[in-house]
Order: structure tokens, then C-alpha cells, then sequence
């Protein structure tokens, strides 16, 4: 089972450190994580997929709330989410193989973003699945190269009445 958390967190020197270090002084493992600047200044969101089997979810939660730069911290994983991955995929393709490439790559609605003489890159935004599914396909003409994000996810609905402001173990999260 996997967990991801959206956590909101200042942007400090040193809190993905905290935050990386809980999880393994807990021994969570994390499967993958994502930092990045969001519209408000000063704030980064981390985008968090726990290995949570033999782990209640809300330990690892209640965890990151310890931290003093935690701002917020949400479940998303049953929650109405869209959650994404990108990938980059170097395929191996003659001028003659493009073609069939690029085909695959359309019925997963990804794109040639590169082509070089023995080459293409392919990407592609979607769930691990669907990732995972073109992958399979890509797979016998020859990957060369794969580079994947890791999960960004984001709550379904409207936030608009909502804004984060930097506060100290969830206090102070939304006004």
C-alpha cells in the first residue's frame, strides 16, 4: 500500500533535510518525493509516496507535524486528487522506427520532444500506470534512457477562499 501526503513547508536551508531524516530515523520508506515553489512566496510543497504497508498513515502524518517547519500536512490518498508522474524515456529509433514511436506515444498522448539520428525522447505526464504501460511498449525497440519525476499531486475542488501563510506545526495553516 502507498500513502502520498501533501505536505506545505517554509522554504528554508535545510527542511527537506528534516523532513528526509524523520522518514528514515522512522524507517518509512519513501518511494518517491517532490519538492517545489508554489504561488505563495516563501512556502514549497513536497509531494511525499509512502511505502505505508505495516505503517498507520497517520503516524507518518503525525510525524511530519513535529517538524517546526511543517506548515500542513493532507492524506490525499483516498481523497479526490489528481496525482501525476512525468517521464522522459530515450528510445531507440531509426528514421525508419520513428514512425511507430511516435504512434505509441500518441495513444498515450505523450509527445517527441527530441529526435536525434539514432534516437527520440518521449514524454509523457500521466499516472504510474499509464507510465508504466508505455514503457512496456517502448521496452523491445530499445530504452536507453529513462528519467521519472515521481508523484505531484494536488486536491480536486476549490481552494480560492483559502491561503496558506507560514505558521509553526500545522497552526496557523489556512486563513
Amino acid at each position: 500500500m502507498h500513502n502520498t501526503l501533501i505536505a506545505l513547508v517554509e522554504d528554508k536551508p535545510g527542511v527537506l533535510n528534516r523532513v528526509a531524516s524523520l522518514f528514515r530515523r522512522r524507517n518509512f520508506n519513501i518511494e518517491s518525493l517532490n519538492v517545489g515553489r508554489t504561488d505563495k512566496a516563501n512556502i514549497s510543497r513536497m509531494t511525499i509516496v509512502v511505502n505505508s504497508e505495516g505503517v498507520d498513515a497517520r503516524k507518518v502524518e503525525a510525524n511530519l507535524y513535529k517538524l517546526v517547519n511543517v506548515i500542513d500536512v493532507q492524506d490525499v490518498t483516498n481523497q479526490p486528487a489528481v496525482i501525476r508522474d512525468l517521464a522522459l524515456i530515450k528510445v531507440k529509433a531509426k528514421p525508419d522506427q520513428r514512425a511507430e514511436v511516435s504512434s505509441l506515444a500518441a495513444i498515450f498522448r505523450g509527445n517527441i520532444i527530441d529526435v536525434a539520428p539514432d534516437s527520440v525522447i518521449v514524454e509523457l505526464t500521466g499516472t504510474e500506470d499509464k507510465i508504466e504501460s508505455l514503457v512496456e511498449l517502448l521496452r523491445p525497440l530499445g530504452i536507453l534512457e529513462m528519467v521519472r519525476t515521481g508523484n505531484v499531486a494536488m486536491m480536486r475542488g476549490d481552494m480560492s477562499g483559502k491561503r496558506y501563510t507560514p505558521g509553526t506545526n500545522g497552526n496557523g495553516h489556512v486563513e
